[in-house]
């Protein structure tokens, strides 16, 4: 078996092995794109094939960008198209496409890799973790009055809800330049976000909002006309679907909840993406109206190198802590000393008798901050070899805001 990057000319043989993959077939293509793999780099691609020549399977890879915690924006490659025909699993043709993968990222200088997980027992035997976690609200309309903010002077919102803003109706292919904008400014600022770059949006390669599936799209101004928010719906049956909310903050959010819950023919809203711990639920007169669904992971993250992954987020406390870190699949292991002060951190090798020992995976989960260490710690996947230290590493981990992700690749 070989595995060999692909070209251009190839692009049909790579879409029709992953189809074969996950016994589909490949969609009709419609007028103004919106095929998902229209937007595959090539030259990112690879391909598993036999002796005789026969294509067996496949792995991708995007260019995006992550926002870490304290908006920094770093590169990571998003691993897509991973598949391998049934006809050829468990004979080590998916381990093989993972390490030639992971070896091409780091030669290409990339010290992160992040995923969506098709099957969650499958990436963490390569040294992904889950980091990023997405829930499903549903509201019934006769119970999703929302309650006036009982904070008072600051920002309070005035006794009727509004903000000051306005919200407009529009057509998905009305208003393709205002979601890339307002996508834009919300990703470089919401850690565990990824960048949806511009050829996504002119190949309308993806799910909802970017694809072309007709949509309705709520456009949200802020009092001066900026568009800040935006929210992509259909309507069928009684349901009001929300693919996305995007806002610039959290008054622009609850006025696009608002015009969602209020829209006549409805008897349910269901607002998909939504981070967990939202303050939505709690805007509600009846805290029980949304009813929360559809707990799960989202963005898996990879290190493939631990200082610069590191060094690169933000930090929100000051402390030290040795970390032990195994890296199985590529039989790597190593000992940092992780000093963080005044928002930096170095990462240096140590001997000094580490404060937790974890494998690259845990790493991975906590590293955006939305996995405490002390979760993976009573989990049993994370070993704590001094008293305070799960504790410390829970402070130091946390971000500046809860991770999330919206991207779909």
């Amino acid at each position: 078996m070989e595995i060999r990057p692909t070209t251009d000319g190839d692009l049909d043989v790579f879409v029709d092995t992953v189809h074969s993959a996950f016994g589909r077939f490949p969609e009709t293509p419609v007028e103004g794109g919106g095929l998902w793999w229209s937007a595959l780099e090539t030259d990112r691609c690879v391909l598993a094939v036999t002796a005789d020549g026969r294509p067996v399977g496949t792995a991708g890879a995007y260019s995006f960008e992550l926002t870490l915690p304290g908006e920094t924006l770093v590169p990571a490659a998003g691993v897509t198209a991973v598949g391998v025909l049934p006809s050829h699993r468990r004979q080590g043709v998916l381990s093989a496409m993972m390490r030639h993968q992971l070896g091409e990222l780091r030669a290409r200088g990339e010290f992160l890799s992040v995923l969506l997980a098709s099957e969650a027992p499958i990436y963490g035997r390569y040294g992904y973790g889950p980091a990023t976690y997405t829930t499903r609200l549903t509201v019934p309309r006769h119970r999703a009055a929302l309650a006036v903010p009982r904070a008072r002077g600051g920002d309070r919102a005035p006794a009727d809800g509004s903000d000051g803003g306005s919200i407009e109706v529009l057509r998905r292919a009305e208003c393709g330049e205002i979601l890339e904008e307002v996508y834009d400014r919300y990703r470089r600022a919401q850690p565990g976000a990824l960048s949806r770059p511009h050829r996504w949006w002119a190949l309308r390669a993806g799910q909802p909002p970017i694809s072309p599936a007709p949509r309705h799209v709520a456009v949200h101004r802020d009092a001066d006309g900026v568009p800040d928010g935006y929210a992509s719906y259909s309507l069928d049956a009684g349901t009001l679907t929300v693919d996305e909310t995007v806002a610039g903050d959290d008054a622009a959010f609850t006025a696009l909840a608002r015009f969602a819950l209020g829209h006549d023919l409805v008897s349910q809203v269901v607002f998909k993406h939504v981070p967990p711990g939202h303050p939505l639920r709690w805007r509600f007169a009846d805290f029980r109206a949304g009813e929360v669904s559809g707990d799960t992971d989202w963005l898996w993250v990879r290190l493939l190198d631990v200082p610069r992954a590191l060094t690169a987020r933000g930090w929100f406390a000051d402390g030290e802590l040795v970390l032990d870190v195994e890296d199985p699949f590529l039989g790597e292991h190593a000992r940092h000393l992780l000093t963080v002060r005044d928002g930096r951190a170095e990462c240096v090798p140590t001997d000094r008798a580490p404060d937790l020992s974890l494998d690259v995976r845990d790493l991975g989960s906590v590293y955006l901050g939305g996995t405490a260490p002390s979760t993976l710690v009573r989990a049993g996947h994370v070993q704590a070899h001094r008293p305070g230290a799960a504790a410390l590493a829970d402070t130091l981990f946390r971000s500046d805001r809860t991770p999330h992700c919206l991207h779909w690749f």
